[in-house]
């Protein structure tokens, strides 16, 4: 392993979108074990900071893969593809419509008779709307269609952050 490789190979994985969550997990407590800075503590500081900066490496690795989100931008990343968002505009009008109108939903929630009621319906579809998304960008990526996967992500990232914001309602609500 060396510290130019990429997160797949790192993490030892296929460069796929598909990822499976326990060999990923089985190789990274592995690689972690394995570059433990505690386990280089009587070697030289050069192999010390190596070590270190190994752990980071595997550290960030398994990070950006377990997360559906950042394994997809990761991924149009390594093909060259702005994976940001901050320059790719969305056109689908279905889906900005969509997008405003759980927007709204959620910020009637706190004053509904029943908000934790109307939050797990508004809750429920962005789960399932992301769900679908994933599985789109998976099935794009798979063929190669790597813009259409570009556009999937940044549909990806609306909902992401909708679920973020679903998520602090909730805890807002709990705490009321």
């Amino acid at each position: 392993m060396k510290l130019s490789d990429d997160y797949f190979h790192i993490m030892q994985l296929p460069q796929t979108y598909d990822v499976d969550g326990t060999v990923l997990s089985e190789n990274y407590l592995k690689l972690q074990r394995q570059f433990h800075p505690d386990r280089f503590a009587a070697k030289s500081v050069q192999e010390q900071r190596l070590a270190v900066q190994m752990a980071s490496a595997v550290n960030q690795a398994y990070e950006t893969l377990r997360s559906p989100l950042l394994r997809a931008a990761y991924l149009l990343k390594l093909r060259g593809l702005d994976s940001s968002g901050e320059n790719t505009t969305v056109s689908d009008m279905t889906f900005l419509m969509s997008q405003m109108q759980l927007r709204e939903q959620l910020g009637t929630v706190a004053t509904a008779a029943e908000p934790f009621a109307e939050l797990e319906i508004v809750a429920t579809e962005v789960t399932k709307q992301l769900d679908s998304l994933q599985e789109q960008f998976g099935s794009q990526y798979g063929q190669k269609a790597f813009d259409d996967a570009a556009q999937t992500l940044v549909k990806m990232q609306f909902y992401s952050k909708l679920q973020l914001e679903v998520d602090a309602l909730e805890e807002s609500l709990e705490e009321a």
